[in-house]
């Protein structure tokens, strides 16, 4: 069984490089995030937590996190194991962690702020039918036009630059201290987020011990 964690800025590519790793060793990927987006869209008491911190522009306080966490995890789900992204956010909520479960691994994704930057500024939205653009790497047929509905795609509200240089402050002093706690345990592995997506999950395997992806040629010609 395998139990990780994965952890870094906004647009280190956690959830990308999570689901890879849950899809080729059967482990469940837990996003915080998600659990989140399913309350507030079933109009759930919790959901309507999350919209009014949400509306706030505040993060959901550390009980109700830790809650969550501890309710998702208790569905024992995980045969083979989980990959949890979206938690620890803080010191506290690792400690918790820490005292709850035991954990093979931490994953860092090092991604310096103006690469941060660089990405998130770039991403867009449809108005219309609400698909992720981003211009770097996945720019729209028609400038400016979503290629699903032919909807305008906008910047989203909190993608500026004064409130990016807030959420990177705020993760700096929040989530650097819990990463601290757990290099205290050895048990973090950090790779390099600013290289191609196939190069970091690459990375990631090499740390943690585990096979490479198997090339695609390579697939095909042991058909």
């Amino acid at each position: 069984m395998r139990k990780y964690v994965i952890m870094g800025v906004q647009g280190s590519g956690k959830g990308t490089q999570a689901k890879q790793l849950a899809a080729d060793f059967d482990l469940v990927h837990i996003s915080v995030g998600d659990v989140y987006r399913w309350h507030v869209q079933y109009h759930t008491k919790l959901g309507a937590q999350v919209r009014r911190a949400m509306n706030a522009g505040e993060l959901v306080d550390d009980s109700t996190t830790e809650t969550v966490v501890r309710d998702r995890l208790a569905l024992h789900d995980w045969n083979y194991g989980f990959i949890l992204d979206g938690f620890p956010r803080n010191r506290r909520q690792a400690q918790f962690f820490l005292e709850s479960y035991d954990v093979d691994a931490v994953i860092h994704l090092d991604l310096p702020d103006s690469e941060v930057r660089r990405r998130v500024l770039a991403r867009r939205l449809c108005s219309n039918c609400g698909m992720d653009y981003n211009l770097i790497e996945h720019r729209p047929a028609r400038e400016g036009r979503c290629d699903a509905c032919g909807g305008e795609l906008v910047t989203r509200a909190d993608d500026t630059e004064e409130a990016l240089a807030a959420r990177l402050a705020d993760y700096h002093a929040k989530t650097d201290p819990a990463l601290d706690l757990f290099r205290g345990k050895e048990l973090v592995i950090s790779v390099d987020a600013t290289a191609a997506k196939g190069a970091v999950q690459r990375a990631i395997r090499e740390q943690l011990g585990l096979p490479q992806p198997v090339r695609k040629a390579q697939a095909d010609r042991r058909r």
